[in-house]
């Protein structure tokens, strides 16, 4: 029996079948698929989270950002009201004295009108507040700090704005006031740099 090919891997007289046990006798090379034969160095070790067109950004804008903001106020607002909801309705059964199914019935009610208004109006912010931040990056041309701050003092202002200028500047004063706080925290290294800069190196 000739061989198969020239390149070695050949299939010769030896390779038969005739020994005692049944198995393969002789030696042959054996076949190595092209798609699983690849150096691991063209794998990257680090990549990326998300898939950007080149020349993109390589951060989520204003706009996918609010889809997680507005939905994450309403869970979290849900939470909280079902918690204090939940509080209100152990005092008020207890003051009346209910017990048993009507009791469980009014803390239930307790929860989810309190969880539900909360999270009406934690949503209800988060959507001003994320308008608000897509129309000024829009606007600007860039996503940054000023934004952040802007957005977050007129939401406050319009949230409150029907009910009467002193609510209002309170709705934007609280705005203004937890916006510097979240810029101040996420600049918190840039910050910490400045504290350790020394014109003398200079």
């Amino acid at each position: 029996m000739s061989s198969l090919n020239d390149n070695g891997d050949t299939y010769s007289e030896n390779n038969s079948y005739g020994s005692a046990g049944g198995g393969l006798t002789g030696q042959f090379k054996p076949f190595a698929s092209p798609y699983l034969n690849f150096d691991p160095g063209y794998i990257p070790q680090a990549q990326p989270e998300f898939i950007f067109l080149d020349g993109g950004s390589k951060q989520r804008g204003r706009f996918e950002l609010a889809f997680g903001q507005i939905g994450g106020s309403c869970m979290i607002g849900a939470a909280l009201g079902g918690v204090s909801g939940f509080y209100n309705g152990l005092k008020a059964t207890t003051l009346a004295g209910q017990t048993g199914k009507l009791r469980r019935t009014q803390l239930l009610n307790h929860v989810m009108k309190k969880g539900s208004a909360t999270a009406n109006t934690f949503g209800s912010v988060a959507v001003i507040y994320s308008a608000f931040g897509v129309f000024l990056s829009w606007a600007r041309g860039t996503d940054d700090d000023l934004n952040t701050i802007t957005a977050a003092t007129a939401t406050g202002l319009l949230y409150k704005s029907t009910a009467g200028l002193k609510r209002c500047g309170m709705g934007g004063a609280i705005g203004l006031g937890a916006s510097v706080l979240y810029a101040l925290w996420n600049n918190k290294d840039r910050l910490s740099d400045l504290g350790h800069y020394n014109p003398a190196q200079r």
